[in-house]
């Protein structure tokens, strides 16, 4: 079967966490594709981030915090894309 035609088996806790980003890859969705899109996702909520603190909507003390908070809600990224995957048997 070729690239096109492949099935993927996402794990649960990686489907629920996309999911929480209003991601909802298929069965034939690649996880690098995913991976690459959420990654997107993260770095334009950091942009957004920096410019909030560019227009002091708080202080430059918590940025530091924020960008913490930020990366949790996106801890999906630090994983390979190929470990978002079920173990084939």
């Amino acid at each position: 079967m070729g690239e096109a035609g492949r099935s993927y088996r996402y794990r649960l806790a990686v489907l629920d966490e996309l999911w929480t980003h209003g991601v909802h890859p298929t069965d034939h969705t690649r996880p690098e594709l995913v991976h690459e899109f959420v990654s997107d996702l993260y770095r334009h909520q950091l942009r957004r981030l920096r410019l909030r603190l560019m227009r002091r909507e708080f202080p430059r003390k918590d940025y530091a915090a924020q960008v913490i908070t930020l990366r949790k809600r996106y801890r999906l990224i630090s994983m390979p894309a190929a470990e978002w995957l079920e173990q084939e048997s």
